[in-house]
């Protein structure tokens, strides 16, 4: 059997088998081995090694896609400096990622423009670097869609399909104050997710002010326990980066 048709039969079954990176740079790598004298070993494991780094990139970026975070809000872009030093030792801790194996939470509250969206937004960007799944929605767009599942009789096969994510991250809890109702099925998500995987999110609110958003002191007192009994809190009191920023403009002109 020639070469040609040699090449033509591993091409077919690259293909069967889904080992596209290895299809592609087959060819290039083996020229490289005979150049170098390396081994069949050496020479398989270069393969296999860039397969498995394309599709690593190729399931990060799905993933960074599925997760609907605002990208720009990531580490690089974030002035960790504006942290007092015990919290920056928190969050350097909280980009290893363990926590999501314990199913903690990470509750982030502050000021409005304290950065807490930011903030937990790029520890996320982070977690999905390292394989990990997060979900990330404003809190009044969640609620939504658990109120449509909910009247749609497709409440349970949808948070199932939140349950697929290592950590949903839920942004401005309590910024907008919501129906009765509406908090009922966030409840819900809330009690489904505890110890199952890990709830991220930020408000504007202290603990002592939920009863604003659930309605109710016992939903309220049940919420907060499953949220508190395995977390980790940041509190951002911080100034407003937006206003600090308005003022350097203003200042420079």
């Amino acid at each position: 059997m020639s070469s040609t048709d040699n090449r033509i039969i591993l091409d077919a079954s690259l293909k069967k088998l889904y080992l596209s990176t290895i299809r592609a740079c087959y060819q290039e790598e083996a020229d490289l081995a005979r150049k170098e004298s390396l081994s069949y070993e050496s020479y398989l494991q270069e393969l296999v090694v860039r397969e498995c780094e394309e599709r690593r990139h190729k399931r990060i970026t799905r993933y960074l896609r599925e997760s609907r975070l605002p990208l720009e809000k990531n580490l690089a872009s974030f002035e960790m400096d504006r942290l007092p030093a015990k919290l920056s030792g928190f969050v350097n801790s909280l980009l290893e990622g363990s926590f999501l194996d314990r199913c903690e939470n990470i509750l982030a509250f502050g000021n409005p423009g304290s950065g807490k969206t930011h903030l937990l937004c790029a520890i996320a960007q982070e977690l999905i670097n390292k394989d990990r799944r997060v979900f990330f929605s404003p809190c009044s767009l969640l609620v939504q869609n658990l109120l449509v599942a909910k009247k749609e009789l497709v409440l349970p096969r949808f948070l199932k399909k939140l349950a697929k994510y290592d950590a949903i991250l839920i942004d401005d809890i309590g910024y907008v104050q919501q129906s009765r109702e509406e908090m009922e099925v966030l409840f819900t998500l809330l009690a489904y997710c505890y110890e199952r995987n890990s709830i991220m999110l930020t408000s504007n609110l202290p603990f002592s002010q939920w009863e604003k958003i659930f309605k109710d002191p016992m939903t309220t007192a049940a919420a907060i326990d499953r949220l508190v009994h395995h977390s980790v809190i940041l509190e951002l009191n911080l100034d407003s980066y937006r206003l600090e920023k308005a003022k350097q403009s203003l200042e420079e002109n």
